[in-house]
């Protein structure tokens, strides 16, 4: 006679027996003397990303197999939607990045636009005028300009409205940044073509220094 019952082993439930439940749990977590698990690992990559990060380039950095990768992400994913959290992570032009949620839109808006009505910083000045001139620029662009990374002032200027994607480069597929029509009526212009003319502020040696940016672009 047979029997439905399993055994203490957990033979036959269908269920992981306990050493196996341990083991998933320790995947994902991490081990101490192992480093962060994945999930961790995911969620510390993707906190820095400015734009969508492909999922071959997080299984690479974590030398863990792609189709894990992937599958921590969905799960993170879905964590985070049934968490109800402010934030979402979508996969979004073949990679992955994290959004604050839709629903939040008109909080953040009030905070960004509203809570930070302060004067730019002379380092969110001279990234704009970076922009303006030299746009469509990249991030990497930017910060070669300035001698400084350009990325957490970037992303305040587009916070403010000052500056949208403009699309990406065909040749290395890194986001463009131009100036937006709130940036033009800041300013009290119709137009870019009113931005006062830059050459008698530029050094001589002008073309050494283009040159210079290219090559560390």
């Amino acid at each position: 006679m047979t029997s439905d019952f399993t055994t203490a082993s957990g033979e036959g439930s269908g269920l992981q027996p306990p050493d196996a439940e341990q083991e998933t749990a320790d995947e994902l977590s991490g081990a101490a003397d192992e480093g962060p698990g994945l999930h961790a690992s995911l969620e510390a990559i993707l906190l820095v990303a400015d734009e969508p990060v492909p999922e071959v380039l997080i299984a690479q950095v974590l030398e863990r197999p792609r189709h894990e990768v992937a599958g921590g992400l969905r799960a993170l994913a879905a964590q985070y939607t049934a968490d109800g959290r402010g934030f979402d992570l979508r996969e979004i032009a073949g990679g992955w990045r994290f959004y604050t949620r839709e629903d939040c839109a008109p909080l953040v808006e009030r905070f960004v636009r509203d809570g930070q009505e302060v004067r730019l910083t002379q380092a969110a000045l001279e990234t704009l005028a970076v922009i303006a001139y030299r746009q469509p620029v990249s991030r990497a662009r930017v910060s070669a300009v300035r001698g400084v990374n350009c990325d957490g002032v970037i992303r305040t200027l587009v916070l403010r409205g000052l500056v949208e994607d403009s699309g990406t480069d065909p040749e290395t597929g890194a986001i463009l940044y131009r100036t937006t029509g709130y940036f033009l009526e800041r300013l009290g212009m119709a137009s870019l073509d009113e931005l006062p003319d830059l050459a008698p502020f530029l050094p001589e040696n002008i073309e050494d220094i283009e040159d210079n940016e290219r090559t560390r672009a």
